[in-house]
């Protein structure tokens, strides 16, 4: 099931003395922010937010939210997470949020046999790894076109190249 708010990182510190906030962001691009209107202080959506800017600083991002004018308001923000809208959010096509990624259904794109289900994304500099629950224990793949042929949360699968040897010991 897709989740409706999505976190969007860390309030890991303030900057400055009139309520700007440092935020670790968890997307590829520290100016992803920049496109939302409003961030959520809940899972749940209920402490909405209206958030005045977001600008990328080093590897963290800077907003400014509405309410937060001073030290004191943002130091109280301190470790909070925020939390965006999905359906505010417009992502170009073939990328996806990494909630829709994990619970998909892996399947061998030549047999259509069912290898297992996603269970986590690790993203590092050069791609994501996805780990892979099967029935014999877990298999790490990396997300690459020559491996990864298909994405498809609306049915709730990712089609793969399985490798010989990848998914068990194969003579």
């Amino acid at each position: 099931m897709s989740k409706e708010f999505l976190e969007a990182g860390k309030i890991v510190a303030l900057h400055g003395v009139r309520g700007e906030l440092r935020l670790k962001p968890w997307s590829d691009d520290a100016s992803f922010l920049k496109g939302f209107s409003f961030v959520y202080l809940d899972a749940e959506g209920a402490q909405r937010v209206k958030l005045l800017s977001a600008r990328p600083h080093g590897n963290v991002t800077l907003l400014r939210l509405e309410g937060v004018e001073c030290a004191e308001a943002a130091e109280a923000l301190r470790g909070r997470v925020l939390y965006i809208k999905k359906s505010d959010a417009v992502l170009p096509q073939g990328q996806y949020f990494i909630a829709d990624i994990i619970g998909l259904k892996v399947l061998d794109e030549a047999t259509g046999e069912a290898l297992g289900t996603v269970s986590d994304v690790e993203s590092y500099p050069a791609q994501d790894i996805w780990h892979i629950k099967t029935a014999a224990g877990e298999v790490l793949i990396p997300h690459v076109p020559a491996i990864v042929k298909e994405i498809n949360p609306e049915e709730g699968y990712v089609r793969i190249f399985k490798m010989k040897g990848l998914f068990e010991d194969e003579n």
